[in-house]
C-alpha cells in the first residue's frame, strides 16, 4: 500500500484514545504489523476499553 492511503492511517477509540497503528498493528491481539484497520476482524476489541471498531475514528499522523 502507498503512503497516504487512507486505509494505512491510524485510528483512535472514541472512548478511550487508544491508537490503533497499522505500521505496528497489535500483536497481542493477534494482528500482525501492516495489517490496515479496514483488514481487522469486525470481532475485534479495543486492547484498552472493549468497544467495537465502530468507535473507532481516522486520525492524522
Amino acid at each position: 500500500m502507498k503512503e497516504g492511503d487512507s486505509t494505512m492511517k491510524k485510528h483512535a477509540c472514541l472512548v478511550c484514545s487508544y491508537v490503533y497503528d497499522p505500521v505496528t498493528g497489535a500483536p497481542a491481539d493477534g494482528i500482525p504489523a501492516g495489517t490496515a484497520f479496514e483488514d481487522i476482524p469486525e470481532v475485534w476489541l479495543c486492547p484498552l476499553c472493549g468497544v467495537t471498531k465502530s468507535d473507532f475514528e481516522v486520525v492524522d499522523g
